[in-house]
């Protein structure tokens, strides 16, 4: 894996003279402005000239896409030609092909992954399966290694996250990784103590529990040595209690902002009965507090390099406060023994009818719509609750949303994040793709680096976070990248992509519009740009001659990945 970056042409700028060179008289700037307004942004330079709100009001949201669309756009990170004929062979009607797909995505270990793990194995992946602790001797422990070598298994986890979503039949299976990534958000930068051993976090942590049960993936996160450091727990003692995990397992992990009501006193919380737990119908900063106390004890096995330095969990009783705490209606008795008082808040949280609501909510914005109805987010919340102590709890939960109605007919309503585009990108033009430090840069300009949020709350996941002017300009930056074979290591080869018999700009144009979007462009004129920007003043049902086909069709398919349409899930 190269730790050296190399540039394409400009230093890979890409400016407004090479905008020029490949789209004939449009103005960049003006392209850029219509794909802003068209997604609503309300400071884009199109939304600025006369009538432009007014023509955005008028054309609305695009009409519903198919079902294959949805399913691949939203259970996924984007079609490929291939996910889309394995689609439609599981059914004769669209509802069975949902149902079918929707099956075998929540059984991911029935699915065959060969070509997935080949790819795996020729990149060389040498934390892959290493355990914890060895990977704690050999890169945190270990005096006489570069910093690069240090950093393995962080830039490895990286590598196998673009590698799993461009490639893997699993695509549900990594859409939930990514999302619980997101929900229990370490940044492995913050110290050696965290990015030395980070594959443990996403192999042993995340993708172990990612269908599988709240509670227990909770307590996974809680003991894992990268949480415990990264939200300071690891220092939290009854002398001095730290916290700043406490507030984000309750704020961030489980009952949500939501459902805080502030400085109030615990007994004064609504609905609250004196020892009967889970009674408040919320928060409030004493729990918090109270919550920490709980959680003296539960540090890192630390001992600057002396024998037994693991690295690992450790439950250290002499730090623990264990006098009465009282928390979400609950007296925790003093003196309970070890680990019992955490287990009890984990309990408490895990089992609460807010985390139901707040996990429910996040798990509806991500697979349907940045606002999803009251009705679909109780209905997943009264699954997830009911099944609290069920081993595929989760599971349950994203199968009742993903099955619903609002599924189905929602569409338009959300935009992809950087990280789907850019892999959206990869699968549809059937990208030969193995990840890079060069790569990894390069898709950090558009604001979502893997693993790279600093704060615990993880990316936004909402459109309005990510329509911008640079967030667009980034997208167009990185797709012209990738068409163009700018990047070492990744391949794409759009004429030989394409089957010789079309000549046509407007059988070009469809051919690759259907294969992209799986659907016509909305509005219509949109097509007639594509086909006029292949014709380039032909008549568009003449054939192009040899060396325009060669130039214009990559360019022409680089236009239809940044369109309106394509950002849209």
């Amino acid at each position: 894996m190269d730790e050296q970056m190399s540039h394409h042409p400009a230093d890979g700028l890409i400016s407004r003279r090479e905008f020029l060179k490949f789209s004939g008289t449009a103005s960049a700037g003006l392209v850029l402005g219509n794909v802003l307004a068209a997604l609503g942004d309300p400071d884009s330079p199109a939304l600025r000239q006369p009538n432009a709100i007014e023509d955005v009001r008028e054309i609305g949201l695009p009409p519903v896409a198919p079902l294959e669309v949805i399913a691949l756009n939203r259970m996924g990170f984007g079609p490929t030609q291939q996910a889309v004929q394995d689609f439609r062979a599981l059914g004769s009607t669209d509802e069975a092909r949902l149902t079918a797909y929707i099956t075998q995505q929540l059984n991911p270990d029935s699915i065959d992954d060969t070509e997935l793990d080949n790819r795996i194995t020729a990149m060389g992946v040498e934390t892959l399966t290493k355990p914890y602790a060895q990977m704690w001797q050999d890169y945190f422990l270990m005096g006489d290694i570069s910093w690069s070598v240090r950093q393995t298994a962080t830039r490895e986890a990286i590598y196998l996250s673009y590698l799993r979503a461009t490639y893997s039949k699993k695509q549900l299976f990594e859409v939930l990784v990514d999302f619980w990534h997101n929900h229990f958000n370490i940044y492995p930068w913050l110290s050696s103590w965290v990015f030395t051993t980070f594959m443990a976090y996403d192999r042993d942590v995340i993708r172990a529990h990612t269908l599988g049960n709240f509670r227990e993936m909770l307590e996974a996160v809680a003991t894992s040595p990268h949480m415990l450091y990264y939200l300071d727990n690891y220092v939290n003692t009854d002398a001095d209690p730290n916290e700043n995990y406490a507030r984000e397992l309750v704020e961030l992990h489980t009952m949500g902002a939501e459902n805080y009501l502030g400085v109030i006193d615990q007994l004064n919380v609504p609905g609250h009965e004196f020892n009967v737990p889970n009674s408040p119908q919320g928060y409030v900063d004493q729990d918090v507090y109270e919550a920490a106390r709980c959680f003296t004890g539960w540090r890192i096995n630390y001992r600057n390099g002396a024998p037994g330095d693991s690295g690992e969990f450790l439950y250290y009783d002499t730090w623990h406060d264990s006098d009465l705490k009282y928390v979400l209606g609950k007296r925790i008795p003093d003196n309970q023994g070890e680990m019992r008082d955490g287990r009890d808040v984990l309990d408490l949280l895990a089992t609460h009818p807010g985390t139901a609501r707040f996990i429910a909510r996040k798990l509806c914005r991500r697979l349907v719509t940045d606002d999803p109805p009251e009705s679909l987010v109780e209905a997943a919340a009264q699954v997830f609750h009911d099944n609290v102590d069920a081993p595929d709890q989760i599971k349950r939960t994203v199968e009742v949303i993903l099955r619903s109605d609002t599924f189905k007919s929602t569409w338009g309503e959300k935009i992809k994040r950087p990280f789907a585009f850019a892999i959206g990108v990869l699968r549809a033009t059937n990208a030969e793709f193995l990840p890079s430090n060069e790569w990894n840069r390069n898709f950090q300009r558009m604001g979502q680096a893997i693993f790279g949020r600093p704060s615990p709350d993880g990316y936004p996941d909402t459109r309005d976070a990510w329509i911008s002017t640079t967030s667009i300009l980034q997208r167009w930056r990185l797709t012209n990248d990738i068409v163009e074979n700018w990047i070492d290591d990744l391949t794409v080869d759009i004429v030989a992509e394409t089957p010789t018999d079309l000549r046509t700009p407007n059988a070009l144009a469809d051919y690759w519009i259907e294969r992209i979007l799986g659907r016509e462009m909305h509005p219509a004129e949109n097509r007639e740009e594509i086909v006029d920007f292949l014709a380039q003043g032909r008549n568009p049902d003449y054939d192009l001659p040899d060396d325009l086909r060669q130039t214009r069709l990559p360019r022409a398919v680089i236009l239809i990945c940044v369109s309106p349409d394509f950002q849209l899930r």
